[in-house]
């Protein structure tokens, strides 16, 4: 893998935002659900998420989580994602969320 500069990393808008909707998404390729994610001050945002495999809708909503806000929109199926919603994948191809060790205000930026 190439490295990056600092001017590179500083491009990458990481920010913690809070699941405030999740539904479920069929139309996706692979199982997803469709995110609604609070930004604050930023506002609300939605991300597709294949993270069915470990993550329950219920237990989803009020988690925090870590999401790139400044990719450009793209269109999965039927539903436009505008977040990247960050997750370590595990061998078995699981996904495991990437959140913040403590609450932090939605919006704020990872240094």
């Amino acid at each position: 893998m190439a490295a990056i500069t600092w001017d590179d990393f500083e491009k990458v808008e990481l920010r913690a935002g809070t699941i405030i909707q999740v539904d479920d998404f069929p139309k996706a390729k692979k199982p997803a659900y469709k995110l609604v994610i609070n930004f604050g001050d930023y506002g609300l945002k939605k991300s597709s998420a294949q993270i069915t495999a470990l993550y329950k809708k219920e237990e989803l909503l009020g988690k925090q989580v870590l999401c790139v806000t400044n990719f450009s929109p793209k269109q999965i199926g039927n539903f436009i994602s505008e977040v990247l919603t960050t997750g370590f994948i595990l061998d078995d191809g699981k996904v495991v969320l990437a959140i913040p060790e403590r609450k932090v205000k939605n919006g704020t930026k990872l240094a």
